[in-house]
């Protein structure tokens, strides 16, 4: 008989509970107890949830407070010793003070988890890293489950992605020098979980999806040797892309079973289950961990029968990931009309389509019609829906060979030109994009939105908060500023919720990192921009001072990862599309007197496949995106883009194509380690590297601050060196976020004068 699991839960809640239990802890307002409460009774419901739907397992060890890496460096007493804790008694306070620094230490570096939006905090590998246990959370959460009646299965990172995501601070050559002391750890971890009585663990090790050099995969197999000999059976989770190259190794590898993603790693089928060994489970990640669109229930069923043929018991149904990366329940949405809601399904569903399908597989089909009826409907609704194509699009993106994707001149000759016209001292001083969202501000849009205030009320508070924010810049003397985007609830929704082709939910949260949750709008059909979006908004800003002010745009990239793409085209057609949209909207800023302009893509290399072969495609689509959104201004007509928390050095030469005449990243968390890249790559156009920390509470001091741009400027030409933040101050407060720009406005200002007084 088939089995039926996910490899992990949304953690946060349907309604955001754990967010705002663990803000309100952050705030003081919530003691430790009444904070593991809510977790408790959240990782409770989500147990239940899935038990009645019919899953032979529920999910312990996915529930984390702030990150699932943290969560198990904390786990294995691996956190950095920098911070000096005592990891065996590890409180909730420390754990949060490792994600978001205090005024003594900074936070872990966080970045990207895979090719997802989610972040991770990056282990720390120094000569004095210990893996000897630590907290006992995951034995505690497990005890739990036992005790309401669940079969549990245990779900971990596993110790050569935990690994491989670290980055070396000091005392090793390679991270595989540090091997024996992980095996160790885990050793300890897995013998103590048998003990517990644990039957199953999950072990995930999604680095098999990349191109790992033979070191990394020829210790596979003796570090599964060792974990394997005193641990409950073993479950091996990849996942993102298909592993066939690994199909010998992970068939003899010594553990109980081998989870493969069959969304993302389509065709890998036939590369595993030919010779697959009788004894070992075969977990068939069938129904999309990463995306809302409905399962074609009775085309799943159709592919999983001939392998349950083969494999009979030793077949389990599954999601292709953890469904962390999708919201929590579709039954909680009242936004969505009828129609669209129909072709959807989250999580909660998601759970049911996988118990509907084991109950198929099992000889019960008849128990489970309603559902497979459902999920026809829905396909047959779906493809022939009149909503899903646009002939104004279809026909703009016939002649879009037409459209000029590069720039009237070459960078040398515009930056000389945008001088001219901007008379910017060196180290020009900015922000990223966002200012505070206070509770003014929030509650304004709530008003609005459910009618309780008229918009030309609504319009006169928005306005009122960017005079502030023009006046604070100002008076802080930033040299080009930001009207600081009140008016945006999400630098996504904000602009989805203005073109054709876009769908948005009410609650349909995705955890991003911490406590912070995005809500991705729904593409399901063609995308086109009936009005302008931003134009008022940054012609109202640049009337209050005769600074510059950059107009403010999400780039298509961006717009497209960070949103549930529809899957019935190839995402670049999206993409090109939402290029469109987008350039018509810097045309017509430029018309309006914008003469800066930002055009953001943190999610460029989120975008990148996991697999370098698959990189060209991807690049090539993705650069020409840009460039159509961008090219249509003139010489004197500054471009810039953001990008942060990624890897940039192996794709700088398709940045450098992008032709942002200035480029901003994220670099404080790293100590300006992720710009040596741009300067061994000779970067060829301005770029303003972070020198402060936005995720922390904590306001750096003027000398960290001056550091750090000094070793920028080992790197980066003084004429072509901007000051900023990491990223946008959306999450911070006003004290913190005007001291902090203060000491960075001074830090600039003393080098400006160094600079001077050696000339």
């Amino acid at each position: 008989m088939a089995k039926a699991h996910i490899l992990g839960f949304p953690r946060i809640g349907a309604q955001r509970e754990l967010k705002f239990a663990v803000e309100s802890f952050w705030r003081g307002e919530l003691d430790e107890a009444a904070l593991r409460q809510t977790g408790k009774t959240l990782r409770e419901r989500h147990w239940a949830l899935q038990a009645k739907a019919g899953l032979d397992f529920v999910s312990v060890g996915d529930f984390a407070w702030y990150d699932q890496v943290l969560s198990t460096l904390a786990l294995l007493g691996a956190v950095p010793t920098r911070f000096g804790f005592d990891l065996k008694k590890l409180t909730l306070a420390d754990y949060f003070t490792l994600a978001r620094g205090n005024p003594d230490h900074f936070a872990m570096e966080m970045t990207k988890w895979f090719d997802t939006n989610y972040h991770y905090l990056v282990p720390e590998w120094t000569d004095d890293v210990r893996f000897d246990g630590g907290i006992d959370w995951l034995f505690e959460e497990n005890a739990e489950a036992v005790a309401l009646g669940h079969q549990t299965k245990v779900t971990l990172v596993g110790p050569l992605t935990l690994l491989y995501l670290g980055k070396i601070k000091s005392g090793f050559a390679n991270k595989l020098e540090l091997l024996p002391r992980v095996i160790a750890g885990y050793e300890n971890l897995l013998a103590r979980l048998k003990q517990a009585g644990v039957q199953w663990v999950q072990i995930d090790e999604p680095i098999l999806a990349l191109e790992l050099d033979a070191a990394w995969v020829n210790v596979f197999a003796p570090t599964y040797e060792r974990l394997s000999r005193n641990a409950p059976s073993l479950l091996l989770a990849t996942y993102f892309d298909h592993v066939r190259r690994h199909a010998d190794l992970l068939r003899t590898l010594p553990v109980a079973g081998i989870h493969l993603d069959l969304v993302r790693g389509a065709g890998q089928l036939d590369d595993f289950v030919n010779d697959w060994p009788a004894d070992r489970v075969l977990s068939a990640g069938s129904i999309d961990g990463r995306n809302i669109w409905r399962a074609d229930l009775d085309g799943v069923l159709t592919a999983l029968q001939p392998l349950q043929q083969k494999l009979g018991d030793s077949l389990w149904i599954a999601s292709s990931c953890s469904l962390l990366h999708v919201p929590v329940d579709l039954a909680h949405e009242n936004k969505l009309d009828a129609e669209t809601k129909e072709w959807l399904a989250f999580a909660a569903q998601k759970v049911e389509e996988i118990a509907a399908l084991k109950q198929a597989l099992n000889g019960n089909r008849a128990a489970v019609a309603t559902q497979f009826a459902a999920s026809a409907q829905a396909a047959a609704s779906r493809k022939a829906s009149p909503r899903i194509h646009n002939s104004l699009v279809q026909k703009r993106l016939q002649e879009i060979a037409s459209v000029t994707a590069t720039r009237a001149t070459v960078f040398a000759e515009r930056i000389v030109k945008q001088q001219a016209r901007f008379q910017l001292p060196a180290f020009p001083t900015t922000n990223i994009g966002s200012f505070p969202q206070t509770v003014d501000i929030r509650q304004a849009r709530a008003q609005y939105k459910r009618g309780e205030i008229g918009h030309l009320e609504y319009l006169n508070r928005m306005r009122d908060e960017i005079r502030h924010v023009v006046r604070q810049q100002e008076e802080v003397g930033l040299d080009v500023l930001v009207h600081g985007e009140a008016e945006r609830n999400d630098m996504v929704e904000y602009f989805g919720e203005q073109l054709w082709g876009y769908a948005f939910t009410a609650n349909g949260w995705v955890q991003s990192y911490g406590s912070r949750c995005v809500k991705p709008p729904v593409i399901y059909g063609d995308v086109y921009r009936p009005e302008a979006m931003t134009v008022g908004w940054s012609e109202f800003a640049q009337s209050l001072t005769s600074k510059p002010m950059k107009g403010m745009l999400t780039g298509p990239v961006t717009m497209l990862q960070w949103s549930f793409v529809r899957d019935d085209q190839p995402r670049e057609t999206t993409a090109l599309q939402i290029a469109l949209a987008l350039r018509d909207e810097v045309v017509d800023l430029e018309k309006a007197g914008i003469g800066m302009i930002q055009i953001d893509e943190p999610a460029f290399r989120e975008g990148l496949p996991l697999k370098a072969a698959d990189w060209p495609h991807y690049l090539d689509w993705a650069v020409r995106a840009f460039r159509i959104t961008a090219s249509g201004v003139r010489d004197d007509t500054q471009i810039h883009t953001h990008m942060c928390y990624s890897e940039f050095n192996d794709i700088l030469p398709w940045i450098a194509a992008m032709d942002a005449d200035v480029i901003t990243i994220e670099t404080s968390r790293s100590d300006m380690e992720l710009l040596d890249g741009f300067g061994e790559f000779d970067y060829p156009n301005d770029i303003g590297p972070g020198v402060y920390d936005i995720h922390s509470p904590r306001v750096p001091r003027v000398e960290e601050m001056q550091r750090l741009l000094r070793k920028a400027r080992g790197v980066i030409p003084d004429a072509r060196l901007w000051v900023n933040p990491d990223c946008g101050l959306k999450t911070r407060g006003w004290p913190e976020t005007i001291a902090a720009l203060q000491n960075m406005v001074l830090a600039a200002r003393t080098l400006r004068e160094e600079i001077a007084a050696t000339q």
